[in-house]
């Protein structure tokens, strides 16, 4: 029964271990690159630029459409108020209700309104540029931390073969200590072997871990400790990038790089910014048109009937006969006051017009914009001088650099080709007793510097050539 048991629990361990092995995924370089491209925070960041681009350009659309604005009030005067029946002042509540619309469009303001709009869809295009050139940069890191990572991956083994190898000749030695061949120190040198072996393989695996932090923490990934990449042996090629003349790589690079064309973008802006300000010195003519309406809750006099308590009243008198003139007196019929809508009706109003706005002086603030955008304009201008210059120089500098990691690597193969012959010498003297431990192990000190250096200058060298195939016009990877 406890046997069974003990059968039931190891197969739930080990099916809980195989599924959680199978539950880490491993990341190629084009999911890396496409992952962080959609939650990398510098390029959401880029994004909202882009947004906040878009709002502008909208902003610029509106300045051509003209304003409409509505209003409305309810008021109560209380006290003291005129009677605006009777003229007459008296202590008396008055309410009244009011209603307007307003409208105002520009008509003409120095172009203002044309070169806005213009100005939001360059902003637009620049904002876009930069995002190309986040989503470039983003790319080319992460393209530097996965060959990394795959060196650190290569490294390792290195050294855990070279570990496992030194193990065999522990025991090799050993043996050949047993039978009197060689001195015991040359077993003991042997045993200081490993643990260095041991050492440097600890160190490689936490190399290895830093490294797949390093991308994870790019990715924004939080489960970083199980983060990995597909296990996959990189094919060394030259790059046929690196056939074309420095010349052609320049001008392609002109042509395809962002950096460019966010410089020449931002002059364009300075350039519209110059016609902007230089609208301000112009007149402007504002088109506008109002309308009005009032209502009252008074009472009002819907007619007259003659004052039987005083008749008549004398106005004047003859001249001469001294004979009284007189009016006869009628009293105001009131009733409540009109319907709400007639009274909206036959109180309406409309007000219309243009207005020419001519700018005499203003504390120099047009004229200063003015001077303040050409000389933006003039930086602008050097900038995009000084970004071309930028870039042939980091054209030029980037064919060197990978040239140069070319023959570092082709001089790191020759290198331990010989270091590996010599090691294989250097053993086979070993192993019949004709060169101590100390002599052995510097030998395989110097294959092992010789591999690492191998694997090191490939990597350097496909990162190199991936940065003149960038420049080139070549994406770190193609778009499925």
């Amino acid at each position: 029964m406890n046997y069974s048991l003990r059968k039931i629990a190891l197969l739930i361990i080990l099916t809980f271990g195989f599924s959680s092995n199978a539950q880490v995924k491993k990341w190629t370089l084009q999911e890396c690159v496409e992952y962080a491209l959609k939650n990398n925070i510098s390029i959401k960041q880029s994004e909202l630029d882009n947004k906040l681009a878009d709002i502008d350009k909208k902003l610029a659309v509106g300045n051509f459409l003209p304003n409409l604005n509505a209003g409305g009030s309810h008021s109560w005067n209380i006290g003291l108020n005129q009677n605006i029946t009777t003229g007459l002042l008296e202590n008396q509540t008055i309410q009244f209700t009011s209603a307007s619309l307003n409208s105002s469009i520009n008509i003409y303001n120095g172009l203002q309104n044309q070169n806005r709009l213009r100005r939001a869809k360059l902003a637009q295009t620049a904002s876009l540029y930069q995002l190309s050139k986040m989503q470039d940069d983003i790319s080319l890191n992460i393209a530097n931390l996965y060959l990394e990572i795959l060196f650190n991956k290569e490294n390792l083994k290195v050294q855990q073969n070279q570990l496992a190898n030194d193990e065999k000749q522990l025991i090799r030695s050993q043996e050949l200590v047993d039978a009197g061949m060689v001195p015991r120190g040359d077993l003991l040198d042997m045993k200081a072997t490993v643990a260095s072996d041991k050492q440097r393989v600890i160190v490689a695996e936490n190399t290895l871990f830093l490294s797949r932090l390093s991308l994870a923490q790019l990715l924004t990934l939080e489960d970083f400790e199980n983060f990995d990449t597909v296990d996959t042996d990189v094919d060394f090629k030259i790059s046929p990038v690196l056939a074309q003349t420095p010349e052609a790589i320049v001008q392609k690079a002109n042509e395809t790089r962002v950096e460019i064309k966010i410089a020449q973008a931002n002059l364009d802006l300075a350039s519209r910014d110059i016609k902007i300000a230089k609208g301000a010195l112009q007149p402007s003519i504002t088109g506008f048109y109002s309308f009005s309406t009032r209502a009252s809750y008074s009472e009002r006099v819907t007619g007259f009937t003659p004052n039987t308590a005083n008749p008549f009243s004398v106005i004047a008198q003859v001249e001469g006969t001294g004979q009284n003139v007189l009016q006869q007196n009628f009293l105001p019929i009131f009733s409540k006051a009109a319907p709400l809508l007639d009274q909206f009706s036959d109180n309406k109003g409309h007000n219309f017009g243009l207005q020419l706005t001519i700018p005499v002086f203003n504390g120099f603030s047009a004229r200063g914009n003015v001077e303040r955008s050409k000389i933006s304009f003039e930086r602008n201008n050097n900038a995009l001088k000084q970004a071309k210059l930028d870039l042939e120089t980091n054209v030029y500098q980037s064919i060197t650099d990978a040239k140069a990691a070319l023959n570092t690597y082709e001089s790191s193969l020759t290198t331990m080709e010989a270091r590996k012959e010599a090691f294989n010498y250097a053993k086979e003297k070993y192993e019949v007793g004709m060169m101590n431990a100390f002599d052995y192990n510097q030998s395989q000190t110097l294959f092992i510097n010789a591999q690492s250096d191998v694997v090191r200058a490939k990597y350097d060298a496909l990162f190199k050539m991936k940065i003149v195939e960038f420049y080139f016009g070549i994406p770190i990877i193609q778009k499925q």
